[in-house]
């Protein structure tokens, strides 16, 4: 690997719309007034770009935007935070609602993006082939990305979210990661998922827990834990994608891995006191 590795990122980016309530509203007919609302960038491919790019790391961000006003807001954003936005064309630009309170989250879905076409999806796969290094994020992009691969022309490092040790979706995923991440929401023991992901093929797993840290399993079976980061929480949106991103950087420049899991601590503490994906969003114009 180069001493300036270059890492490429692909998947969701989105233009959303954030509502902070007091609390989540109940399945039954009512009105609730919002304590404050925001637009800004979402998705986990642009958290995980946003923190690379803060961290100093060659990243290049392949993303699915539509040629409408939402995605000209979301181009404006990514770009404005200096991010190198390599555009894969969709009919929609993806957006959510998010409802908020207490650290919990609802997201709404307004639009999602279309299928990428056989030539966007070569495209990022050449660009791969020329990476040092490509975090694929769960998305039908990512999927064809993987597909089209047909096994690691560089090291892959995955986000499998909210993965239970079963759900099909993940399976290809997790098949070809190199390094993996999720969090315990769908588990509880996140040991014996760390253990059953590394047994289908990735050499490390690490387990995000919220409140409670992050834990690190290798094949070998050593294990590593870190403390969640002492930080007022704004809002939680991202928190994971900055984990990863700081946990990454740190490994590119030689770090261990319970160095590196320190470093994604703190990477976390970033996205969890800003009401952005990272800080330096809320520096752009309005």
């Amino acid at each position: 690997m180069s001493q300036q590795p270059k890492v490429l990122v692909c998947g969701p980016s989105s233009w959303n719309q954030l509502v902070e309530l007091d609390h989540l509203p109940e399945p039954r007919p009512q009105q609730l007034v919002a304590n404050s609302a925001w637009r800004t960038v979402g998705g986990t491919s642009a958290g995980k770009a946003l923190h690379l790019s803060s961290l100093d790391v060659a990243t290049e961000l392949f993303t699915q935007i539509g040629d409408d006003e939402s995605g000209r807001a979301l181009r404006r954003a990514l770009l404005g935070a200096g991010i190198n936005l390599q555009v894969v064309p969709s009919a929609s630009t993806e957006q959510h609602v998010n409802l908020m309170a207490g650290g919990q989250r609802v997201s709404v879905y307004l639009a999602t993006p279309s299928t990428p076409a056989d030539a966007a999806v070569e495209a990022v796969c050449a660009a791969v082939r020329e990476a040092d290094l490509a975090v694929i994020d769960l998305s039908e992009l990512g999927l064809r990305v993987i597909e089209r691969l047909r096994g690691p022309a560089v090291p892959l490092w995955v986000d499998l979210h909210d993965f239970d040790g079963f759900t099909s979706f993940h399976q290809p995923f997790l098949g070809a990661a190199s390094v993996v991440f999720m969090n315990d929401d769908a588990t509880s023991d996140p040991w014996e998922l760390l253990a059953g992901c590394l047994r289908r093929g990735p050499g490390l797993g690490i387990c995000t827990l919220g409140e409670q840290g992050a834990v690190a399993m290798d094949r070998q079976g050593r294990r590593w834990e870190v403390a969640a980061p002492k930080v007022e929480v704004v809002d939680t949106n991202g928190a994971g994608d900055a984990f990863m991103a700081g946990f990454l950087a740190a490994r590119l420049r030689g770090a261990s891995v319970q160095a590196s899991m320190e470093a994604a601590a703190s990477s976390a503490a970033a996205a969890l006191s800003s009401r952005h994906l990272h800080p330096k969003l809320a520096q752009l114009p309005a």
